[in-house]
């Protein structure tokens, strides 16, 4: 018995959920359904970005440099690195988020 009535109250929550869930013909009649979509950006993949790029310029222009040029070349490098690796990171962390409304 108290299987059947945990099952019964759990098929009435459900139903109630989906019924708040679907707009009803009042607001369809109220109002017009539009989509709303914003940009949503995250500043922690920004600064990965720059922090691997700067790594990776870094370790490169040590690589490409001869010589007494090591040093500069690893900070030059890492500089050029850093400023690619925000500006790639910045142009890929943004993503649409869309939704309904009905106004």
């Amino acid at each position: 018995m108290r299987n059947k009535l945990i099952a019964t109250a759990a098929l009435v929550c459900s139903a109630l959920a989906v019924a708040t869930a679907i707009p009803t013909l009042a607001d369809a009649r109220d109002g017009h359904r539009v989509r709303v979509c914003r940009d949503v950006s995250t500043r922690g993949s920004r600064n990965t970005g720059t922090v691997v790029g700067a790594v990776t310029g870094g370790l490169l222009g040590n690589a490409l440099s001869h010589g007494g040029g090591k040093t500069g070349g690893t900070i030059i490098g890492a500089g050029v690195g850093a400023v690619a690796g925000h500006q790639i990171a910045k142009h890929n962390d943004t993503h649409r988020v869309c939704h309904w409304e009905y106004r």
